[in-house]
Parts: structure tokens; C-alpha cells; sequence
């Protein structure tokens, strides 16, 4: 009789319907460099608990912590009820990307002791842009790229700084990226891109209702900084 007791204890633990009740959960983990498997020290990770609510995940504040000097972490997570997943949100700067990593409560239970976040190098990367021919003023410039398949207005701020004459001020066009149009042009888009990746950068010019398209494959090595020019 006790053994069934106990059986049916484990089974209701076990069972994936089963959420959080509360309390705290140790962890112990690194967060690493995802090509070099370097530890990764001082970078800060927040912590939210997902409740379901209408079908929709609700995040719920359960914490922060950070690495140490060596790139580990110990966390006692405070456990949100109803949360059955939980996202652990690692803070981005120029040299790593941010991301988030989800974990079912379930797989932090039987990882307490183990858990690796994997972080993304960046890589500096610099577009000039000349623009030569004086002969029309009604040119139209569309910018876009992407990083691993990652649209720039997701992956890393930008900047840009503008020399010369502009009718319309620079705008970001939704499924274009960045636009200029007409004048003399000499801008410089200041941005960083995942190192070691396929970076694409996607030119199309629109001069007397005609279009003109170009596309810059490179890979952009970590710890340098790169330069791409286009004139036209």
C-alpha cells in the first residue's frame, strides 16, 4: 500500500501537466563562447517565469543573476507559481549578442547541476556610401542586410552619419531596411554583425523607373573590424 502511495507522489511530480508551486531551485551552469567554448565572465542574465493565460505566456520577474570571473554561475531560482517554462535572458554588448534561452521547469530540474548557455560573438562592421554620379537628383537607395539570417533591426543598434544633401531625411522601411533618396550622398552605417557568419548586404537603386540590384556576400572574422564601400 505504501509503495503505492509513493508510485503515485513520483508519477504526479513527473507529469508534465504539473507546474511550479513555488520555492527555490539550484542551478549551476557557464555561459560560453559558441565557437571557442571559452567561459564567458561578468555577463548578466535575467530571469522570467512564463505563465499560460488565455493561451498566451504571461512573464513573470523571477530573478537575476551573473557569471563570475571564470564564467560560472551559481543561482537559487525563485520558482514563479503556474510557470511551466522559463526564460533566461542573457544582457548583449559589442562584443556578444543577446539571447534567450527557454527551458521547461522540468529540464532545470534534471540539469540543475549542468546548465551551458552558449553566447554569439559580434563583429564590427562599417558601410560607406559615396554617391559619384551628379547627373540626377531623383535616385532612390534601399539598404538592407542580414547576419545568419538575422534582419539588422533584430540583431544589433546602428548608426548613421550623413554628409551632403537629402531630399527626404533617411527612413527604415518596413522589408527594405534603410532609404535614401536623391542628392549627393556620403553616409556611413556604423553597425555589428555575428562574427564568423554569412553577413549579406542587399543594394537596390531605383533611378528612372528603373531598378538595379546588388548583393555583398562577406564573412566578417571576430575581433577585427570591417569596411564595405559602395559607390554609384
Amino acid at each position: 500500500m505504501k509503495f503505492n502511495i509513493y508510485l503515485a507522489l513520483i508519477l504526479g511530480i513527473l507529469s508534465p501537466g504539473c507546474v511550479s508551486v513555488g520555492g527555490r531551485l539550484a542551478l549551476k551552469g557557464k555561459i560560453i563562447d559558441d565557437v571557442t567554448m571559452s567561459q564567458i565572465p561578468g555577463r548578466e542574465v535575467i530571469v522570467d517565469g512564463l505563465m499560460e493565460i488565455n493561451d498566451e505566456f504571461v512573464p513573470a520577474y523571477a530573478g537575476q543573476f551573473s557569471t563570475d570571473s571564470s564564467g560560472k554561475f551559481g543561482y537559487k531560482l525563485k520558482r514563479v507559481k503556474g510557470a511551466r517554462y522559463y526564460n533566461f535572458h542573457v544582457v548583449g554588448d559589442t562584443n556578444y549578442a543577446a539571447t534567450t534561452r527557454r527551458y521547461t521547469i522540468f529540464q532545470l530540474m534534471g540539469n540543475s547541476k549542468r546548465l551551458v548557455i552558449p553566447l554569439r560573438r559580434l563583429a564590427g562592421l562599417t558601410i560607406k556610401i559615396e554617391k559619384l554620379s551628379h547627373t540626377t537628383r531623383q535616385d532612390t537607395l534601399y539598404l538592407s542586410r542580414e547576419s545568419d539570417r538575422i534582419n539588422f533591426r533584430n540583431l544589433y543598434p546602428y548608426e548613421i552619419e550623413n554628409n551632403g544633401i537629402t531630399d527626404i531625411p533617411i527612413m527604415v522601411i518596413p522589408g527594405m531596411g534603410l532609404r535614401w533618396i536623391g542628392g549627393e550622398i556620403n553616409s556611413t552605417v556604423r553597425t555589428r554583425v555575428y562574427a564568423d557568419r554569412i553577413t549579406r548586404i542587399r543594394w537596390e537603386l531605383a533611378r528612372n523607373k528603373r531598378r538595379s540590384q546588388l548583393t555583398d556576400t562577406i564573412i566578417c572574422m571576430r575581433d577585427l573590424s570591417h569596411i564595405v564601400h559602395f559607390t554609384y
